[in-house]
This record gives C-alpha cells, structure tokens and sequence, in this order.
C-alpha cells in the first residue's frame, strides 16, 4: 500500500470532512430566528389523522385541476378561525376542504378501574370531588379546512427552501449513475413533470424496480436526483436490514449521498442539500438534526464510496498526485464494459 504525500487527503478523508460540513450547515440552520418561526408557525397546526389526510389531499388535488390553487400538493391546512386567528383570512370563493372532526366529552368516576362507573359530564359540569375525568372521543362531525394557498393576509414564517441545481452537469455522471441503477436491477423512467411522481423530484418503487426523475428541471438538477434515488436503492429497499427505519433518516442518506456524489464531481449541491436534509432531520423523534446526520454519516460515506468507484468519470482529486497509477498496467481494464442495461438519455422531455 503507497502512503499517502503528507498533507494530501485521501478521497475518504474529504468525504468525511464533507460529512462533518453538512452537520454543522444543518446546525447553523435550525437554529437561526427565521427556522425557528416557522416551526414555531407549524406547530400551530394540529395533526390530523389518516384518513383526513387523504380527504385533504384527494380534495386539493381536484382544486390544483380546476385551476383554484397553485401547487398539485396541500401545504399547511386549517379551520376558518385558525386562520384568522394567525392573521389571515380565507379568500372569497375558496371552498374548504371537507374533513370529518373529533368530537370528544369529558367523563368522571371515583373508581376509574370500574368500567361501569364512568359517567359523562354535562356541558360546564364540574366533576365531585375525589372523581378522576377523563376526555373520550364519542363521535365525529363535519367540518371543513383551507390550504394556506386559500388564504392571505399577514406573511407565513417559511424556512429556507431548497433550491434547485441550475446549468449542466459533469460529462458522463449520468450515463454512470444510470448504469449503476439498473446494475441493482431497477428500470429508469423518465417523466416529463413533478406531478407525474406526486410532486418529487425523483422517486424510488421498490415494488415496481423503477427509478423514476422528472425532466422538467436544468441536467445539474436532474443529476443531483438521480445521485438520490440510487442513494435509496442501495440503503433502503425492503430487502435492506434497516428498511424499517424512519422516513427522514432515509432521506437524509439518500440527500446526504447526493452531496457527496456531487463533490466528488465538483458539483456543489448545498443549497438545495442543506435546508432539504435539515427539514427532514428535524421530523425524528427523539433527535435534533445535527445528531441525525452524524448518525447516518458511516452509512452515507460507505455508499458514496461505492458509488465513486465504480463511476469512469473524471471526478476531482482523491489525494493522489497527478499521473499517479495505483493499478499495475497489466491489471487495468483499458476498454469500458458498453452499456447496454441502461436507458439512452434523450435529449428532450419524455414522459412514460
């Protein structure tokens, strides 16, 4: 093994240092004034259950086709007097979202192991003294909520958003990437706009093998996503021993590893990685962001030096000096394996 020229780092020491980057980014961001009013501002908003998720969302869906708002996907949703209670207003002509809503009633007993002991209490009924009350659900009403988009008034404290990549991307890196996707025996779609795939940018079935990116953004953007996705094929299918592990670690792995794939090429993706993975980080229970990131970082580097290896394109130093070989000449393989698995990238929008 050649030792390395003092004060060269290897390629692994500056994926780490980049590691260590990202975490104190995230840092510096969730803990800024304007992160903090807008968790402040969201957590106003009360979680609603499963199925008046998918009410909403249904719901929001024929409003994005009828042209009443903006965005294919609900952002933050809420009652008439919530709203106005955060200093905005629903606009004229916006219909609310129909919702089915809790309704609950409060209950006492002085011996709450009796089940037959409870009794439900009146309107403004104050329990006995020694009596244990307890609120129940008892049943459901209608009700109706808005989209932020249905509303305006005072501005909405949002934290910073990621940006997309803009201009073209490093020569080969998707040819490369898109050959190691289907190396894990996944199919590469191509889909002419976010709302082919929900919204995302790119997205990963494991029950169908498809890797799926959406065309409509510059190749830097493009590439960035792809980086992602195999991010997410290597660490996270169903086969994978930690496939079960919470959604935002996952995202932050596979966004993590799409910034280490994208320095190793000199593509800076930072300000669309940093608010990205410190949004997702921050939905871990349990863990604050910069201890999510630092966990995953063993994870992260592993499969971003995979990835590196196996990639034939000219990427930036890895600590050798230049001209050095490592490989003796008799070893190295001077023509490339075609590429016959992956799909050819057009030079147009293709939707499919």
């Amino acid at each position: 093994m050649r030792a390395q020229p003092r004060g060269v780092a290897s390629r692994e020491e500056k994926l780490d240092a980049l590691q260590q980057k990202l975490a104190q980014s995230v840092g510096n961001l969730v803990t800024g004034d304007d992160w903090k009013r807008a968790m402040e501002f969201a957590a106003r908003f009360r979680t609603r259950s499963f199925n008046n998720t998918l009410l909403i969302y249904v719901q929001h869906a024929d409003a994005y086709q009828e042209g009443r708002v903006p965005e294919p996907a609900p952002s933050y949703v809420a009652g008439f007097k919530q709203w106005l209670s955060l200093g905005r207003q629903v606009m004229k002509g916006q219909s609310g979202y129909a919702i089915l809503a809790p309704v609950t009633a409060r209950f006492a007993s002085s011996t709450p192991t009796s089940a037959e002991s409870w009794r439900r209490l009146g309107q403004g009924e104050k329990a006995k003294p020694g009596e244990v009350v307890r609120t129940r659900l008892v049943g459901l009403k209608p009700a109706h909520v808005w989209d932020l988009s249905q509303t305006d008034g005072d501005p909405v404290p949002e934290p910073p958003r990621p940006v997309l990549l803009q201009g073209q991307a490093p020569a080969g890196l998707w040819d490369g990437l898109a050959d190691q996707i289907t190396s894990h025996g996944f199919d590469l779609r191509l889909v002419s706009h976010a709302e082919a795939i929900g919204g995302a940018n790119g997205l990963t079935d494991y029950t169908t093998r498809d890797v799926s990116v959406r065309m409509d953004m510059d190749d830097a953007a493009q590439v960035k996503t792809l980086a992602h996705e195999l991010g997410h094929v290597m660490l996270h299918g169903p086969d994978n021993a930690d496939a079960a592990m919470h959604r935002g670690i996952a995202e932050v792995e596979a966004e993590s590893v799409a910034l280490m794939v994208g320095a190793g090429h000199g593509l800076a993706t930072d300000d669309y990685t940093v608010p990205y993975v410190a949004t997702w980080a921050g939905t871990v229970p349990g863990k604050s962001p910069v201890e999510v990131v630092q966990s995953t970082a063993e994870r992260v580097r592993s499969a971003a030096v995979a990835i590196l290896g196996q990639l034939e394109t000219r990427k930036v130093g890895n600590g050798d000096p230049p001209g050095l070989d490592r490989e003796a000449p008799s070893s190295r393989h001077i023509v490339a394996p075609a590429r016959a698995s992956a799909p050819p990238r057009p030079s147009e929008v293709l939707s499919r």
